[in-house]
């Protein structure tokens, strides 16, 4: 893995449906190259519904706009020639490129069928709400447009679990198939949401079918080595057996032993993801939705929010090697199905958690970076630029952690043999602040600057290696050498007033921010008593 690495996820939801994004991405690489962006998470490019499916809803995997099927040869992004085109050129500049494997379901069945379904419970997929009964429904795919390029395995019924849709009447629900071998996954294999979340839309792949693993298999290769690509997001994968993950993955590897694969397990609780890493023999990072949503409360919550366990129960936190950490998503944006957008105001405040700290890779939402027309959202470009620049330059050697105030936490990088300048982060939801911390003995002497440009003046480095570091009301500041500052862009504020920590918590008095949060002692730094 690149030291330092970030991901990009290229695209948001609400993406015009003009083809344009892969020849967009082509032109940019250079440009994310020089940010700082090691790994591109390019969105599904494989054959969906229609012209504007956003990629999700799957059709046809050996279609990567090439065929003229569902009214359409492009997809949303444009053609196969230029989605190749656009990964030559991030090759070209040594990004990693991602692909998105949507594998739980497909959509836009080609025919009906008739078979024998069990109507289920919506909120307990264990309960069945009657006996078996024929329905038709949309469970054949033959993909005429392609005519058995590259693949002749035609999908029926037999090759999904369950399905949402019974022509015949009209009715819309869920279906679980009726026959040999079939029915949800085991319960231990899915995530227990609504009783067994195996089932989540459309025509749900039966992965207890071997023909179905041996054709996901086939394709799974297909794609790595037709394409060139240097890994996978998978999607959904709280509604796939892990047993076929972890079977997949280690198949491709036995070719492809680099290969880089994170996953979208949407499940806060931190337990459950433990178990599926274990389950997938840790083959698989996954995305911090715990951390996510940690992000989304402390925004909603203000400075009632204990921002000193804003880590607790997070990947990032007890999990690290194996942690995606994000702000936002596609499925988090505003109107999308699990929208838990970050308000606006925390957004700085959480990317300088995920982006200057030791661990993990951090994942930059496009929508973040380049803003979504839709809802008017300009997003922070300039603000990332600051902290990606921070992370390739200054974001070394080992962190001390400052997680020791209800409002205001910060942490410190002091630097390493090839990158000895260091940085130090503070943050607060609440009103400004200031903290002691440990910078290092090496930067005895020097001054110190806010590289983001919120705050005047300078910071000198102690004796001992520490600073007293600065941050305004609901904000965030890194401060860096001066000297090494010039690398960053941006303007200082004089307003800063030395005052204490204002405001109250219903549970306890604030902790003044004027204490030292830090001292050294022989050498050591030891977190010295807040409370007053």
């Amino acid at each position: 893995m690149v030291m330092n690495g970030v991901l990009m996820q290229y695209f948001e939801w609400d993406l015009p449906d003009d083809g344009s994004l892969w020849k967009k991405l082509a032109e940019d690489a250079e440009h994310l190259a020089s940010i700082g962006i090691s790994h591109v998470w390019m969105p599904p490019a494989t054959k969906g519904q229609s012209s504007d499916d956003v990629g999700y809803g799957t059709y046809d995997l050996f279609d990567i706009g090439e065929f003229d099927q569902k009214g359409t040869v492009r997809t949303k992004y444009g053609t196969r020639a230029e989605y190749q085109a656009a990964i030559d050129a991030l090759h070209e500049q040594d990004i990693w490129v991602l692909a998105d494997a949507v594998l739980n379901h497909k959509g836009g069945a080609d025919e009906t069928e008739v078979f024998q379904a069990y109507p289920m419970n919506p909120t307990n997929r264990q309960e069945k709400l009657g006996e078996a009964r024929d329905i038709e429904g949309w469970t054949k795919f033959t993909f005429p447009g392609r005519n058995g390029e590259y693949s002749d395995f035609i999908w029926d019924f037999n090759c999904f679990s369950g399905t949402d849709f019974d022509q015949r009447t009209g009715e819309s629900g869920i279906f679980m198939i009726k026959g040999e071998n079939k029915g949800w996954a085991d319960d231990e294999a899915v995530d227990g949401e609504n009783g067994n979340f195996d089932y989540l839309m459309f025509a749900d792949i039966d992965y207890g079918n071997p023909y179905v693993q041996e054709e996901v298999l086939k394709w799974a290769r297909w794609y790595l080595d037709s394409f060139n690509l240097n890994g996978f997001r998978m999607d959904a994968l709280k509604h796939i057996d892990f047993a076929f993950i972890d079977q997949l993955i280690s198949a491709l590897r036995e070719n492809n032993p680099d290969i880089y694969v994170v996953g979208e397990y949407w499940q806060s609780n931190t337990g459950v993801l433990f178990d599926y890493l274990a389950e997938t023999d840790y083959q698989i990072d996954l995305f911090d939705v715990a951390l996510h949503q940690r992000f989304k409360q402390a925004a909603a919550s203000w400075d009632q929010f204990d921002m000193g366990s804003l880590l607790e129960g997070s990947l990032l936190k007890d999990r690290p090697d194996l942690a995606v950490p994000f702000v936002d998503n596609h499925d988090s944006q505003p109107g999308q199905s699990l929208e838990s957008w970050v308000d606006e105001w925390f957004k700085p405040i959480a990317y300088g958690v995920i982006l200057l700290h030791q661990s993990g890779l951090p994942a930059i939402f496009y929508g973040d970076y380049y803003g979504i027309e839709s809802i008017d959202y300009k997003g922070f470009q300039e603000t990332l630029d600051k902290l990606l620049a921070l992370r390739r330059e200054n974001a070394y050697g080992d962190q001390h952690d400052y997680f020791d105030h209800r409002n205001c936490i910060g942490y410190t990088r002091t630097g390493d043999d090839e990158h000895p300048d260091g940085l130090a982060f503070i943050a607060t939801n609440g009103e400004q602040a200031k903290k002691r911390m440990y910078v290092g003995e090496l930067h005895v002497g020097e001054e110190w600057v806010d590289a983001m440009g919120e705050i005047e003046g300078s910071v000198t480095i102690e004796e001992d290696g520490t600073g007293v570091f600065k941050v305004h009301a609901g904000s965030m500041s890194v401060w860096v050498n001066k000297f090494d500052a010039e690398h960053i862009d941006g303007e200082a504020d004089e307003d800063f007033e030395d005052t204490s920590y204002l405001g109250e918590t219903p549970t306890e008095e604030l902790a003044d921010p004027d204490v030292e949060a830090a001292q050294v002692e022989d050498g050591e730094v030891a977190a010295a008593d807040q409370s007053e």
